[in-house]
Formats: C-alpha cells, structure tokens, sequence
C-alpha cells in the first residue's frame, strides 16, 4: 500500500482534494438472519439460498449417520472449539485457529452499483484439531445460511466472529467444507485514522473495486482474514452483459447465463492472503501486453481512461526489469494495473493487479512512477514473502519506499539521500508518536514510521554492510521466503548470514530502540528534538 506524501521529500499522509471522511456502518450486534430459528443461544440456519454452487470443492467425508465423534483420535483430545484468532498482539481475533483453508469459492451475482445482491462463499479446510466448532472472520452483510458438509450447521455472530457448529464434531485431520450464504453490501465501509482511511467496498461509478487491507476481507466474504494465512480463490461473478468482472490472476471462463448475464470465472493461481484480494466491476477496457520473458500484462481501465493513463501504465515493463535486476524473478505469473475510477485514498497491492487511483495516473510522472513501484515491489516483499504479524509491516511498507525511492532517484525525483536525510531528521518525532518501526500499535500501524521511516531502516542497514553485501541480503531474503511468511527475526537471521557478521544488535536498535541510532557514515546527520515528549 502506498501512501505519497505532499510538499517535501517525507511528511504526513497526503489529503487528496474532496475526499471525505466515511464513516462506518453500526455494528450488527445480532444475528441478520431471514426465517432462522434460536435455538439455546444457537441459531440454525434454513435453506435460504438457492444452491450450492454446482463444481465446487467436493466436501471431506461426513461422519457416518447416527455415529457422532464424541471424542478425539485414540488417546487425543476430545472435540473443542478452534481459536477465534491466531493471537496476532496488534488484532487477537484476526484469522481463526483449529484448521486451515485448501481454498475459497466465492459466488457473486452483482445487480447494479451500491446495491446489495446475493453472495456465498465456499470454504474447503482442513481440522488441525478435533473441532467442536470453529470461526470465521465475517462482519456485517446478511447472513441466510450455513453448511458444514452439506449438513445446517448452527451460528451466532459476535462482533466480526462468526461462530459456526457443526451438525457433529470433525475430526483432527478431516477436510470438511463450508457454505455461506448471505446478501452482500457494496457500500460497506470502515474508516481509520492512517494512511488508509476508508476501505472495504469502495464505490465507483458504475460497479465497485475492493480495497481490503489490513482487515476488510471479512466485509467482502467469510475468511481466514490475516495476512499470513492464505489460500487459493476461486471467483465466479455474474454481472449485467454490458458489465466486466475482474479479480486476481487468471480468467479461466465467460459463460452466458439467463436474462442476458454473464458469469465469469477467475482463478488466484496462487494462494493469496484475504487482505490481497481483488474484485472489481465496471465498463472495463482490458488492455493486454507483456513484460520481460513475456510475462503476460494485464490493464484494467474504465472505458473513459484508457488513452489518458497510457502513458505511464506502459512503464510497466521497465518496471518489472528494474525490480528484477535488484530482487530476482518477479514471483507471480502474471501481473497489471486496475484504475480505480474513485477518490481512493491510496493504492494497494491487491495481488497481480494493483490497483492505484486514476489521479495517481493523471499527474506528474515522477509521483506516478513512484506508485507504480511501490506496489509492484510489494509484490516481492508483501505478496510472495508474506509477513508474519502485523508489527512486522516494516518489512513490506519499508522495502516498498526504499525501491521506490531508488527508483525515483534516477528517473527525477528527490535524491535517497536527501529523502533519507530527511526522513532520519524526523525519526524520532515519529518514533515518539507512532512508534519504533518494528513496533506499531494497532492504530498507527500505516502511519509514515512503516514507510520512510523504515525505508530509513534499509538504508542504514546498506550503510553499515555495503552496497555489494545489502544486494546479496535482499535478494536472498526474497528467494529464500518466496511463497512463504516471514518476519523481523527472520529477516535480522538471513542478513547476519549473508553478511557474515552479527546484526541481530544493529537492526533491534533501529526497530526497536526507543531513540534512533547514528547513521553508519553519515556523523555528521542529527534528528530534530522530539515535540511534546511526555518527559
């Protein structure tokens, strides 16, 4: 995710012009369910949407009629409730504990802009445990009904948790499958203080694009929503004929369907993280080319846009083979830009197909290039290597700026080294507000300090091993982790082995300390005093 600051090389948020402040829709604080019968605190959900979709994961096998698994393996553990959270410090109950997802199906069958249709979402997993019942992460829209292996399963909602019981416990190890049915709302929204403001659904004229970081997922469709946990998706999208759907990676199919629809059909190719999903609908143009060894590029403009943002979206190419020669192989197998016809607040990294505000593409060159690096080399640090935990941000917002900083200074931009003076200068300011790079608050988590501020992080490190050394490291670290999650312990390890040297006490002062550290060959750099210092 990208933010772009205004007026100097680093600096707060910029607030683009007549972009109001949302606000969220109240809690629902009870069940949203239509004909559903509460039963001991419990709630049973009647068959309220037409079918399950027919070529959807097969469901694991059910237990045997009448034979309800009481008790766990042999000499295991009985059947108890999976975790509401996987115990990430910053957000507890994001993600869910007792099993894992094989893969996400989600049905959509879009109607008209901000107008609610009717939604499900197929979730193949596997129990980790012997599973009494199990969460997932859902907030708002209205839910109709829930399956586990094709049996009604009973629900209760609490907060963003939907708890789900099934008809009998599963097994430690058994792949089972979850349907949920419900009626979407393209209009909700949530709103933050940082860099990303309003997010979930996000309106556009004439259909919607999704911006899901860091925790919106769960507006948009059940999920397992963490950044570390993924899976693969598959979307079908049915919209009016003169309407295109579009998502992360692969159009597998168009299909007609009656009353003059279209579905489509798309697949991630890769497992993806909740917050990395991408769907937009709209009058698209799709515009196809490619980029180095081939790799297929694919565009996705509002048919009013296509001319006007041509000339900074076909720098893509060079883009790619700059990012190549510093991080290896680009690690996806396709890769584009979505313009979003909307005031979005900032662009996002939604996985192969960023999507970056059409102002950001109808602007100064520079402050379009930067974006466009930004998100595409989220695409090694943040996309492929996945972060561990949310305090482990830095390593994704921070080598986004640093490569795009670098990138800018060679192609007009501010010079890394006056960006880093400046930002160096301000550190402890922000260090005192939002804290020490590595560890943010739940509310500061996309605050400047995750951007130049540990961008800042990376050049000090270059400083201290070496251009030749730092080089090595980083794309050892994205080799290494490719396809898998990682965090700051992982990363201080790696580049102490490269580097053949002990950086575990360097980097810990720079993410953790409570002052910044002298910058390796610049002594003569200073911060400025820190401004209302509680001491």
């Amino acid at each position: 995710m990208e933010i772009t600051p205004a007026g100097s090389p680093v600096g707060p948020p910029r607030q683009r012009p007549g972009k109001g402040r949302g606000t969220a829709p109240p809690r629902r604080a009870a069940l949203a369910l239509v004909g559903a019968l509460t039963l001991t605190g419990a709630v049973v959900c009647l068959d309220l949407f037409p079918h399950e979709r027919h070529g959807s994961p097969a469901p694991g096998p059910a237990a045997s009629p009448g034979r309800a698994a009481a008790s766990g393996p042999a000499g295991g553990p009985p059947p108890s409730p999976g975790a509401p959270g996987i115990g990430d410090p910053l957000m507890p109950l994001a993600g869910n504990g007792g099993y894992t997802v094989r893969r996400y199906t989600l049905d959509f069958d879009w109607q008209a802009p901000r107008t609610p249709f009717e939604a499900g979402a197929t979730i193949s997993a596997t129990a980790t445990q012997a599973l009494s019942r199990f969460d997932l992460d859902f907030a708002g829209n209205t839910l109709h009904r829930v399956t586990v292996d094709g049996a009604p399963a009973a629900v209760v909602r609490d907060g963003d948790e939907l708890v789900v019981t099934p008809a009998r416990p599963i097994p430690r190890g058994r792949a089972f499958t979850v349907h949920v049915a419900y009626t979407a709302d393209p209009t909700q929204q949530r709103h933050r203080d940082d860099a990303i403001r309003d997010y979930g659904w996000v309106p556009t004229p004439d259909g919607t694009v999704v911006c899901a970081q860091p925790d919106g997922a769960r507006m948009i469709f059940p999920a397992d929503d963490h950044p570390s946990l993924r899976a693969p998706v598959t979307f079908h999208v049915t919209t009016p004929a003169d309407i295109t759907a579009v998502a992360n990676g692969r159009l597998v199919s168009t299909a007609k369907r009656p009353g003059g629809r279209v579905e489509w059909t798309y697949d991630s190719e890769q497992p993806i993280a909740a917050q990395l999903v991408q769907l937009a609908i709209g009058r698209f143009h799709v515009v196809d080319s490619s980029g180095p060894r081939g790799l297929p590029v694919r565009d996705v403009v509002p048919d009013g846009l296509v001319g006007d943002t041509e000339e900074y979206r076909s720098l893509t190419p060079e883009h790619l083979a700059w990012l190549e020669q510093r991080l290896g192989p680009y690690p996806f197998p396709r890769y584009g830009v979505l313009v979003g016809d909307t005031e979005l607040p900032v662009a996002l990294e939604t996985q192969s197909l960023s999507v970056l505000p059409k102002d950001d593409l109808l602007g100064d060159r520079v402050d379009a290039e930067r974006n466009l690096v930004h998100e595409l080399t989220h695409h090694w640090t943040g996309d492929s290597v996945a972060i561990r935990r949310w305090s482990d941000l830095w390593l994704s917002e921070g080598h986004a700026r640093y490569y795009e900083r670098l990138y800018s200074d060679a192609h007009g931009g501010v010079s890394m080294d006056d960006a880093m003076r400046d930002a160096y200068e301000q550190h402890d300011q922000w260090r005192h507000d939002d804290g020490a790079p590595a560890e943010p608050t739940a509310d500061t988590l996309f605050k400047v300090m995750r951007y130049d501020g540990s961008a800042l992080v990376l050049y000090a490190l270059r400083e201290k091993v070496g251009a030749a050394a730092f080089e090595r490291i980083e794309k050892s670290w994205v080799s290494t982790y490719r396809g898998r999650v990682a965090g700051t312990g992982d990363f201080i390890g790696l580049a102490s082995r490269v580097a053949g040297q002990d950086l575990k006490p360097f980097l810990t002062a720079w993410l953790q300390g409570p002052h910044t550290p002298p910058m390796p060959g610049h002594p003569d750099w200073r911060t400025d005093p820190v401004e209302n210092a509680e001491d």
